[in-house]
Protein backbone atom coordinates (compact mmCIF):
# COMPACT_ATOMS: atom_id res chain seq x y z
CA UNK A 1 0.00 0.00 0.00
CA UNK A 2 1.10 3.72 -0.70
CA UNK A 3 0.43 7.09 0.70
CA UNK A 4 0.68 9.87 -0.94
CA UNK A 5 1.99 12.98 1.71
CA UNK A 6 1.49 17.12 0.94
CA UNK A 7 3.96 19.39 3.25
CA UNK A 8 2.89 22.38 5.23
CA UNK A 9 3.55 25.28 5.68
CA UNK A 10 7.32 26.12 6.48
CA UNK A 11 8.11 23.85 2.93
CA UNK A 12 7.65 27.17 0.89
CA UNK A 13 10.45 28.91 -1.16
CA UNK A 14 10.25 31.37 -4.07
CA UNK A 15 10.54 29.79 -7.02
CA UNK A 16 9.14 26.35 -5.87
CA UNK A 17 6.86 24.74 -8.77
CA UNK A 18 8.59 27.29 -11.80
CA UNK A 19 9.52 24.16 -13.47
CA UNK A 20 6.30 22.57 -13.10
CA UNK A 21 4.55 25.52 -14.86
CA UNK A 22 7.01 26.62 -17.55
CA UNK A 23 6.64 22.33 -18.86
CA UNK A 24 2.90 21.73 -18.34
CA UNK A 25 0.32 23.55 -19.92
CA UNK A 26 -1.58 21.39 -17.74
CA UNK A 27 -0.16 22.85 -14.29
CA UNK A 28 -0.05 26.65 -15.99
CA UNK A 29 -4.46 25.92 -16.02
CA UNK A 30 -4.03 25.42 -12.46
CA UNK A 31 -1.82 28.05 -11.35
CA UNK A 32 -4.04 30.54 -13.28
CA UNK A 33 -7.30 29.13 -12.00
CA UNK A 34 -5.15 30.25 -8.40
CA UNK A 35 -5.10 33.45 -9.54
CA UNK A 36 -8.95 34.21 -10.94
CA UNK A 37 -10.08 32.43 -7.21
CA UNK A 38 -7.87 34.83 -5.20
CA UNK A 39 -8.49 37.71 -7.59
CA UNK A 40 -4.44 38.93 -7.20
CA UNK A 41 -1.58 36.73 -9.16
CA UNK A 42 -0.42 34.22 -6.55
CA UNK A 43 1.88 32.95 -8.96
CA UNK A 44 4.07 35.81 -9.31
CA UNK A 45 4.18 35.87 -5.86
CA UNK A 46 5.38 32.22 -5.34
CA UNK A 47 7.97 32.59 -8.25
CA UNK A 48 9.67 36.56 -7.60
CA UNK A 49 8.85 36.84 -4.04
CA UNK A 50 9.82 38.57 -1.90
CA UNK A 51 10.30 35.79 0.61
CA UNK A 52 8.71 38.15 3.13
CA UNK A 53 5.41 38.31 1.04
CA UNK A 54 5.16 34.71 0.14
CA UNK A 55 5.50 33.62 4.13
CA UNK A 56 2.68 35.64 4.97
CA UNK A 57 0.66 32.95 6.37
CA UNK A 58 -2.36 33.55 3.98
CA UNK A 59 -0.15 33.81 1.13
CA UNK A 60 1.92 30.63 2.24
CA UNK A 61 -1.19 28.67 2.60
CA UNK A 62 -3.05 28.83 -0.66
CA UNK A 63 0.51 28.51 -2.67
CA UNK A 64 1.44 25.78 -1.14
CA UNK A 65 -1.84 23.69 -2.29
CA UNK A 66 -1.58 25.56 -5.52
CA UNK A 67 1.67 23.72 -6.04
CA UNK A 68 1.19 20.52 -4.74
CA UNK A 69 -1.64 19.89 -6.18
CA UNK A 70 -0.40 21.13 -9.70
CA UNK A 71 2.49 18.69 -9.66
CA UNK A 72 -0.36 15.99 -8.04
CA UNK A 73 -2.47 16.40 -11.20
CA UNK A 74 0.30 15.42 -13.31
CA UNK A 75 0.65 12.12 -11.87
CA UNK A 76 -2.42 10.41 -13.28
CA UNK A 77 -2.39 7.82 -10.05
CA UNK A 78 -3.96 7.76 -7.13
CA UNK A 79 -2.64 6.33 -3.51
CA UNK A 80 -4.29 4.32 -1.48
CA UNK A 81 -4.71 6.63 1.11
CA UNK A 82 -3.11 10.01 1.88
CA UNK A 83 -2.14 12.33 4.56
CA UNK A 84 -1.34 16.17 4.82
CA UNK A 85 0.81 17.75 7.33
CA UNK A 86 -1.16 20.92 9.25
CA UNK A 87 -1.95 22.76 5.82
CA UNK A 88 -1.25 20.03 3.72
CA UNK A 89 -4.16 18.13 5.09
CA UNK A 90 -6.38 20.05 2.74
CA UNK A 91 -4.27 19.65 -0.17
CA UNK A 92 -4.79 16.04 0.71
CA UNK A 93 -8.28 16.29 0.45
CA UNK A 94 -8.77 18.42 -2.19
CA UNK A 95 -6.60 15.49 -4.07
CA UNK A 96 -9.45 13.23 -2.68
CA UNK A 97 -11.84 15.15 -4.35
CA UNK A 98 -13.20 15.78 -0.45
CA UNK A 99 -13.55 19.52 -2.07
CA UNK A 100 -12.69 21.36 -5.19
CA UNK A 101 -9.77 23.08 -5.65
CA UNK A 102 -11.49 25.87 -6.08
CA UNK A 103 -13.17 25.81 -2.58
CA UNK A 104 -10.00 24.27 -0.85
CA UNK A 105 -8.25 27.57 -2.26
CA UNK A 106 -10.46 29.98 -0.70
CA UNK A 107 -10.93 28.36 2.43
CA UNK A 108 -7.18 28.26 3.29
CA UNK A 109 -6.49 31.62 2.20
CA UNK A 110 -9.24 32.64 5.03
CA UNK A 111 -7.68 30.00 7.05
CA UNK A 112 -4.10 32.03 7.17
CA UNK A 113 -5.64 35.12 6.87
CA UNK A 114 -7.82 33.92 10.57
CA UNK A 115 -4.74 32.86 11.68
CA UNK A 116 -2.54 35.90 11.07
CA UNK A 117 -5.48 37.78 13.23
CA UNK A 118 -5.99 35.29 16.05
CA UNK A 119 -3.96 37.10 18.78
CA UNK A 120 -2.09 40.36 18.64
CA UNK A 121 1.81 40.86 17.50
CA UNK A 122 3.98 39.31 19.39
CA UNK A 123 1.71 37.60 22.16
CA UNK A 124 2.69 33.63 20.90
CA UNK A 125 4.75 31.39 18.61
CA UNK A 126 6.15 28.54 18.45
CA UNK A 127 9.24 26.16 19.41
CA UNK A 128 10.57 23.29 17.90
CA UNK A 129 12.34 20.93 20.20
CA UNK A 130 14.74 18.57 19.27
CA UNK A 131 16.60 15.48 20.72
CA UNK A 132 14.79 16.05 23.77
CA UNK A 133 13.14 14.09 26.04
CA UNK A 134 9.30 13.27 25.65
CA UNK A 135 8.46 12.74 29.24
CA UNK A 136 10.73 15.64 30.52
CA UNK A 137 8.90 18.06 27.72
CA UNK A 138 5.19 16.29 28.97
CA UNK A 139 6.08 17.24 32.28
CA UNK A 140 7.35 20.59 31.60
CA UNK A 141 4.51 21.47 29.24
CA UNK A 142 1.65 20.16 32.00
CA UNK A 143 3.91 22.70 34.65
CA UNK A 144 3.90 25.81 32.65
CA UNK A 145 1.11 27.64 31.68
CA UNK A 146 0.16 28.76 28.63
CA UNK A 147 2.31 26.17 26.32
CA UNK A 148 0.64 23.27 24.64
CA UNK A 149 2.45 20.75 22.43
CA UNK A 150 1.62 21.54 19.24
CA UNK A 151 3.17 18.93 16.72
CA UNK A 152 4.45 15.62 17.27
CA UNK A 153 6.40 15.49 14.45
CA UNK A 154 9.01 12.64 15.19
CA UNK A 155 10.17 10.66 17.95
CA UNK A 156 13.05 12.82 18.33
CA UNK A 157 11.09 16.16 17.40
CA UNK A 158 7.68 18.11 18.73
CA UNK A 159 6.89 21.69 18.41
CA UNK A 160 5.60 23.44 21.42
CA UNK A 161 2.67 26.62 20.78
CA UNK A 162 1.90 29.30 23.26
CA UNK A 163 2.45 32.62 24.96
CA UNK A 164 6.19 34.21 24.17
CA UNK A 165 7.28 34.33 27.69
CA UNK A 166 5.94 30.90 28.56
CA UNK A 167 7.95 29.73 25.68
CA UNK A 168 10.87 31.41 27.04
CA UNK A 169 10.53 30.00 30.68
CA UNK A 170 9.88 26.09 28.99
CA UNK A 171 12.94 26.64 26.90
CA UNK A 172 15.40 27.22 29.80
CA UNK A 173 13.78 24.50 31.38
CA UNK A 174 13.67 21.41 28.98
CA UNK A 175 17.43 19.91 27.91
CA UNK A 176 17.45 19.17 24.53
CA UNK A 177 19.54 18.85 21.65
CA UNK A 178 18.00 21.97 19.56
CA UNK A 179 15.87 24.44 19.95
CA UNK A 180 14.40 26.56 17.36
CA UNK A 181 12.13 29.15 16.97
CA UNK A 182 9.70 29.07 13.93
CA UNK A 183 9.00 31.61 12.08
CA UNK A 184 5.53 32.30 12.54
CA UNK A 185 3.35 34.95 13.64
CA UNK A 186 1.16 33.53 16.27
CA UNK A 187 0.75 29.75 18.39
CA UNK A 188 -0.84 27.75 15.89
CA UNK A 189 -2.29 24.13 16.98
CA UNK A 190 -3.21 25.10 20.21
CA UNK A 191 -6.15 26.56 21.92
CA UNK A 192 -5.07 29.93 21.27
CA UNK A 193 -7.08 29.32 18.27
CA UNK A 194 -10.51 28.45 19.10
CA UNK A 195 -11.72 31.77 17.59
CA UNK A 196 -10.04 30.85 14.24
CA UNK A 197 -11.89 27.05 14.26
CA UNK A 198 -15.08 29.09 14.60
CA UNK A 199 -14.46 31.47 12.12
CA UNK A 200 -13.35 28.93 9.58
CA UNK A 201 -16.17 26.99 10.25
CA UNK A 202 -18.60 29.25 9.02
CA UNK A 203 -17.15 29.34 5.94
CA UNK A 204 -16.60 25.54 5.70
CA UNK A 205 -20.29 25.03 6.52
CA UNK A 206 -21.94 26.17 3.38
CA UNK A 207 -19.50 24.56 1.14
CA UNK A 208 -19.84 20.89 -0.63
CA UNK A 209 -17.53 17.88 1.42
CA UNK A 210 -18.08 15.16 -0.45
CA UNK A 211 -16.81 11.59 0.68
CA UNK A 212 -12.74 11.00 -0.05
CA UNK A 213 -11.91 8.89 -2.99
CA UNK A 214 -9.33 7.17 -0.49
CA UNK A 215 -8.99 7.51 3.24
CA UNK A 216 -6.96 10.39 4.45
CA UNK A 217 -5.34 10.04 7.77
CA UNK A 218 -5.84 13.33 9.87
CA UNK A 219 -3.72 15.34 12.01
CA UNK A 220 -6.15 15.72 14.92
CA UNK A 221 -7.08 12.01 15.49
CA UNK A 222 -4.33 9.91 14.04
CA UNK A 223 -6.99 7.72 12.19
CA UNK A 224 -8.36 7.33 8.49
CA UNK A 225 -11.59 9.37 7.71
CA UNK A 226 -13.90 8.42 4.85
CA UNK A 227 -16.66 10.35 5.14
CA UNK A 228 -17.30 14.14 3.89
CA UNK A 229 -18.74 15.23 6.93
CA UNK A 230 -16.19 13.86 9.56
CA UNK A 231 -13.87 15.76 6.75
CA UNK A 232 -14.84 18.89 7.69
CA UNK A 233 -14.79 18.22 11.53
CA UNK A 234 -10.99 17.24 11.27
CA UNK A 235 -10.04 19.86 9.67
CA UNK A 236 -11.87 22.43 12.23
CA UNK A 237 -10.51 20.07 15.19
CA UNK A 238 -6.49 20.44 13.94
CA UNK A 239 -6.96 24.05 14.04
CA UNK A 240 -6.82 23.57 17.87
CA UNK A 241 -5.18 19.95 18.23
CA UNK A 242 -1.69 18.59 18.14
CA UNK A 243 -0.74 18.05 14.78
CA UNK A 244 -0.59 13.47 15.54
CA UNK A 245 1.94 13.46 12.81
CA UNK A 246 3.97 10.70 14.34
CA UNK A 247 1.52 8.68 14.91
CA UNK A 248 -0.58 9.28 12.15
CA UNK A 249 2.59 7.13 10.49
CA UNK A 250 2.71 4.45 12.52
CA UNK A 251 -1.18 3.72 12.18
CA UNK A 252 -0.71 3.95 8.81
CA UNK A 253 2.47 1.47 9.17
CA UNK A 254 0.14 -0.73 11.20
CA UNK A 255 -2.42 -0.68 8.38
CA UNK A 256 -0.38 -1.60 5.85
CA UNK A 257 1.38 0.96 4.32
CA UNK A 258 5.14 0.18 2.93
CA UNK A 259 5.48 3.27 0.45
CA UNK A 260 5.61 6.98 1.33
CA UNK A 261 5.82 9.23 -1.14
CA UNK A 262 5.96 13.05 -0.40
CA UNK A 263 4.52 15.68 -3.29
CA UNK A 264 5.23 19.08 -2.90
CA UNK A 265 8.52 21.39 -2.28
CA UNK A 266 11.28 20.25 -0.40
CA UNK A 267 11.53 16.94 1.62
CA UNK A 268 10.58 17.77 5.20
CA UNK A 269 7.37 14.82 5.33
CA UNK A 270 10.08 12.63 3.83
CA UNK A 271 12.83 13.06 6.57
CA UNK A 272 10.18 13.06 9.27
CA UNK A 273 9.00 9.66 8.47
CA UNK A 274 12.56 8.21 7.75
CA UNK A 275 12.63 8.74 11.46
CA UNK A 276 9.43 6.96 12.46
CA UNK A 277 9.75 3.84 10.63
CA UNK A 278 12.97 3.11 8.97
CA UNK A 279 11.99 0.50 7.63
CA UNK A 280 9.63 1.97 5.00
CA UNK A 281 10.27 2.68 0.88
CA UNK A 282 10.50 6.58 0.84
CA UNK A 283 9.93 9.04 -2.18
CA UNK A 284 9.79 12.86 -3.29
CA UNK A 285 8.26 14.60 -6.37
CA UNK A 286 9.13 18.23 -5.76
CA UNK A 287 8.66 19.25 -9.77
CA UNK A 288 11.81 19.10 -10.93
CA UNK A 289 12.64 16.49 -13.82
CA UNK A 290 10.28 14.44 -15.14
CA UNK A 291 6.72 13.83 -12.63
CA UNK A 292 6.56 10.28 -12.01
CA UNK A 293 6.91 7.58 -9.51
Amino acid sequence: MRCFMFPGQGSQFVGMGKEVYENYPEARKIFKKANDVLGFDLTKIIFEGPEEELTKTSNAQPALLTVSYAIYSLLGERPDCAAGHSLGEWTAFVVAKTLSFEDGLYLVRKRGEFMNQATPPGFGSMLAIIGGNMKEIESAVSEIKGVEIANYNSPAQVVLSGKTESLREIESAINAKRKIYLRVSAPFHSSFMKEVGDKLWKEMEPRQFSNPEFPIYVNAWAKPVNEGKEARNALRAQICSPVLWTQSVQKMVENGVTNFIEIGPKKVLTGLVKRITPAVALNNIDGKGKIEI
